[in-house]
């Protein structure tokens, strides 16, 4: 059935269909609208706030930010409604004098600026429009008191409040040494930015996202953030002042990041000064399904910038499945001139200098960290298998012992297991006989001692094996569960690595017909600026008129790889990370890398595969002397640890 045709009029000899009776008015008003002329401040303020304050967490993030750059040791924050209501910050800062409070309060204005010299900016906020901007769309009480003034009007504490632009109130006030900003009733009178907002529980959730960050950058910050909604009030955040950087990240992100995660901490000169990263990074074991668990600063400030991104994918390319993201909060020092921080009005984004460089010290320096913990699997079993390890009832005994019991008179059926009635006879009887061939059966070898040098072998001894896939392992200090395809597993993808199976796979295999691949032009244009670096990885295109490309040349392990597909799929990771970080080589990388893995497993010991105890052994000291053995290629722990606290646990030893 033929869908209905667009109604079709004529205005000024052009067709198109017909639009909206209030967009024809927009237009019409649009063609007759004198000439241009300045906007009042009012409505600049107003607009700027659609940049600045697009929801309470964005106002929030300033007015933390503000209460960092005063050099506040302790920040609280008080929520009404997830800030719908009422939010509140309060510092212990250098405080306002009543001049300073009335200069914040317009455009442009900072003290956060001491010179022309913008590229040189060391604090979080310097535009000077988060204050006028909040008080154009607010109710905003603005109370301080300078520290460390003896008498005079600087030791005076001072209120201003500003209602949707209006001052309605400025003078003095009692309050302590510090700055404390309270915003109430934001967008009260703009109905069209406040039916944008959602809900109160989605707004606290995205205010606690916000505090949580600026926490981890700052642990020499007290941090607090509550939450009141419905007469109850509630701690969300609570830190306290000079914690460790682990510390501090753990109790905000999780507490188990700590036992699960390596640090990091690497420095490299540049020609500006000292570049240097920090932070935790959790194990690729320790992974989850989402992004949302890594946290990137640079020079202490926040952000979402897809070169980080892209470089801690890479970093993981060959330890996590890529539906799987690692967890981790990094810190990035960087000289000032090497950084642009003024390219997004909210400041979460920055440009590097020189994005390559970054990308590779972000990339080596979590490779190098991971390989300090790369033995290293998730610490201890998961918490729901371990508590199915209980005392049930005995089950019905089967029938062919039953009968045995029934006939030895062993005593009055229970379910428990008691001590025989009557003595037990001779081995050599035949009952005994027919009693031990329905006994199961098993193969066992004598037990080795456990060695002296037991430090130098921290997965054990191995003890037997377990449905011919789990190798069981008894250390110094517990028992170890050892699966025994995914260890093997990443032990030949490091042995194919190390052979140089990698440079084989990468190795160029040209094409006898060029394929010719059309595409758009704006795709054309990313494959073509990033060609050089799709080169060193065996895939060889070129430019072929405006909207084509041409293959010339492909890795030898993807020959038989749909060209087209192959070439849409680069084009759009560059489109969606970025050239910058040349995401192109970092997708085709991570394909021939999943040649290697694929390699691997089909090379490896399958599950299933009876192994003697000198093959587990091999196995298990293989393990100890292979990089990343922790994890198989797709993130999964190779090995796990029950101490013997735990096992003397189990049977009420403790």
């Amino acid at each position: 059935m033929l869908a209905k045709k667009a109604k079709i009029i004529v205005d000024d000899g052009g067709y198109f269909p017909r639009q909206p009776s209030n967009l024809r008015r927009v237009q019409s008003s649009l063609r007759q609208m004198p000439q241009i002329r300045r906007l009042p401040n009012d409505l600049v303020n107003r607009i700027a706030a659609g940049e600045v304050v697009e929801r309470p967490a964005a106002a929030l993030k300033e007015l933390i930010e503000n209460a960092v750059d005063a050099g506040a040791r302790r920040i609280a924050v008080t929520l009404t409604d997830g800030g719908l209501t009422r939010l509140e910050v309060t510092d212990d800062g250098c405080g306002m004098s009543a001049d300073d409070m009335a200069l914040a309060l317009e455009r442009h204005a900072t003290s956060k600026l001491p010179d022309e010299a913008i590229e040189l900016v060391a604090t979080l906020g310097f535009r000077g429009e988060a204050l006028p901007s909040i008080a154009s769309v607010a109710r905003l009480t603005l109370e301080s008191r300078v520290r460390g003034a003896d008498g005079g009007q600087d030791s005076q504490g001072w209120r201003k409040i500003v209602d949707h632009g209006e001052v309605i109130e400025d003078g003095p006030a009692a309050v302590p040494f510090g700055t404390r900003v309270r915003v109430e009733q934001i967008f009260a009178k703009v109905p069209a930015r406040r039916k944008f907002l959602r809900t109160p529980r989605s707004e606290y959730i995205a205010c606690l996202d916000i505090t949580r960050r600026l926490a981890m950058a700052r642990p020499d910050i007290a941090f607090s953030l509550e939450n009141g909604a419905e007469g109850k009030t509630r701690k969300a955040l609570s830190t306290q002042a000079d914690e460790e950087l682990a510390t501090r990240v753990s109790q905000i992100v999780a507490r188990e990041l700590k036992d699960n995660a390596v640090e990091i901490e690497l420095e490299r000169e540049t020609p500006h000064g000292m570049m240097r990263l920090t932070g935790l990074a959790g194990l690729p074991t320790y992974n989850r399904g989402v992004a949302d668990h890594q946290y990137l600063f640079v020079n202490g400030r926040p952000v979402k910038d897809r070169l980080l991104t892209g470089a801690v994918r890479g970093a993981y390319s060959d330890m996590l499945a890529r539906d799987r993201h690692a967890v981790l909060a990094l810190f990035l020092e960087i000289p000032p001139q090497d950084v642009d921080v003024n390219v997004h009005p909210a400041k979460t984004e920055v440009r590097f200098r020189d994005a390559a460089h970054v990308r590779g010290f972000i990339v080596s320096g979590l490779r190098r960290a991971l390989d300090t913990g790369d033995r290293r699997s998730a610490q201890g079993p998961d918490r729901t298998a371990m508590g199915r390890w209980q005392q049930e009832p005995a089950r019905e005994e089967p029938a062919a012992l039953r009968s045995i019991f029934e006939e030895r008179d062993f005593g009055a059926s229970s379910a428990h297991v008691a001590e025989p009635r009557v003595a037990w006879a001779p081995a050599q009887s035949a009952q005994n006989a027919r009693y031990d061939s329905a006994l199961p059966t098993g193969r066992a070898e004598e037990a080795a001692p456990i060695p002296e040098d037991a430090d130098q072998y921290p997965l054990g001894i191995a003890r037997g094996q377990v449905a011919n896939t789990y190798i069981v392992a008894e250390s110094k200090d517990g028992l170890i569960l050892v699966d025994q395809h995914a260890a093997h597993e990443r032990l030949v993808l490091e042995r194919l690595k190390a052979a140089g199976a990698e440079e084989a796979v990468t190795r160029s295999q040209a094409l006898l017909v060029p394929d010719v691949v059309e595409m758009d032009e704006a795709d054309c244009d990313r494959l073509e600026d990033a060609a050089e670096g799709l080169a060193r990885f065996g895939l060889t295109v070129e430019r072929f008129g405006p909207a084509a490309m041409l293959v010339r040349a492909v890795p030898s392990a993807i020959a038989k790889a749909d060209s087209g597909k192959l070439l849409q799929d680069l084009a759009d990771d560059i489109a969606k990370h970025g050239k910058q970080e040349d995401s192109g080589s970092l997708l085709l990388s991570e394909k021939l890398e999943l040649v290697l893995a694929t390699m691997a497993c089909h090379g490896s010991v399958r599950a299933g595969r009876v192994l003697n105890v000198a093959e587990m052994n091999a196995l298990l000291r293989e393990m100890e002397a292979t990089p990343r053995s922790g994890q198989c290629n797709h993130g999964r722990p190779t090995w796990v640890k029950l101490g013997m606290d735990d096992v003397e646990k189990l049977f009420g030893r403790h």
